[in-house]
């Protein structure tokens, strides 16, 4: 259990940290842009970049991973959308946040921290992957469920343009694009800025956890809804074992790579997902309490997992 501790505690300790910076310190939330910016356009970026520019081509050509690891995440999505649209009656906009709520890991913030902590270097390839496609993926959903709605009045030509600025032009897809490129023929930036790059990847995990701890206590829970009841467990259980399962029935893909994807799958709701709430006006206030229940509630099931992986408990193979 001091292996497990040692591992979860940089990450949960560092989200601590700045959640306990924001509470004592009382900076308005609009403090946080600058570090927000830094973390979106430059750290984790230039984390991405490296990750993805020093791998084999043929390693990032890994379509059958791909398409089960969204598979997935999308059936997740899926199935929490229709629980809210058909138990509860809600209305689209309410439930896809729901959906996304349960679909959308914190991925880009704390996915790079702890796969890396984990699984080390290993980890780099399926976790620039996960990141990238399912940013896109989401990146797709929540406009395209907001404007089948009704709710939100678009053409669909504005529509699909929308979407292609949020996914063509967004940091982490570029940067994940130019590794691709620098992969394909083997660049190697000159030393001054490589070495730029890498202080700025450095800084992405240790930014981008106490970012998000501080978020964490800006946004104080209030209530706990009702629809928490399926959310929290469709996103902390049932998504990273639907994943194990999936991947392991796919194809016989390295251990690394079914676990990084595992670990990623559980990880707690996004705050993006916040942020989408607030974009629709919709759902804002239980956007904000899904993150803050999912993220405490992670400490013990992200937790659980790595002692399953590291223990043989999840063996790297379900069919073999």
């Amino acid at each position: 259990m001091s292996e497990i501790a040692a591992l979860v505690l940089p990450l949960f300790g560092l989200i601590l940290i700045g959640y306990l910076a924001a509470r004592i310190t009382k900076q308005p939330e609009a403090a946080m842009g600058w570090l927000n910016t830094f973390i979106v356009y430059a750290a984790l970026p230039a984390l991405f970049f490296n990750l993805v520019s020093v791998t084999p081509i043929e390693e990032l050509a890994r379509w059958e991973f791909i398409l089960a690891n969204l598979s997935t995440t999308l059936a997740v999505f899926l199935l929490v959308l229709a629980i809210g649209l058909t138990l509860l009656r809600e209305r689209i906009p309410a439930a896809t946040i729901q959906g996304l709520g349960a679909a959308y890991g914190n991925i880009g913030y704390m996915g790079p921290a702890i796969a890396t902590i984990v699984f080390g270097q290993q980890a780099a390839v399926p976790l620039a992957l996960i990141i990238c496609f399912e940013n896109v993926m989401h990146f797709i959903i929540a406009p395209t469920m907001m404007a089948i709605s009704g709710e939100e009045k678009q053409k669909i030509s504005d529509l699909i343009l929308g979407i292609a600025r949020r996914v063509f032009f967004h940091p982490f897809i570029i940067a994940t694009m130019a590794g691709v490129i620098a992969a394909f023929f083997e660049f190697t930036p000159p030393a001054p800025i490589s070495k730029l790059i890498g202080y700025l990847a450095q800084a992405a995990a240790p930014c981008a956890l106490f970012a998000m701890g501080v978020s964490l206590a800006l946004r104080p829970l209030r209530r706990v809804p009702g629809e928490l009841s399926y959310i929290v467990p469709a996103n902390l259980i049932l998504h990273p074992l639907l994943m194990y399962v999936t991947l392991s029935w796919v194809g016989k893909f390295d251990p690394i790579w079914l676990y990084t994807a595992v670990l990623l799958a559980a990880l707690p709701t996004a705050t993006n997902v916040y942020v989408l709430a607030q974009q629709y006006g919709v759902w804002i206030e239980r956007a904000s309490a899904t993150i803050l229940i999912t993220t405490v509630s992670s400490i013990v099931t992200v937790s659980g997992f790595i002692y399953a992986i590291k223990t043989g408990l999840l063996p790297p193979d379900l069919f073999p």
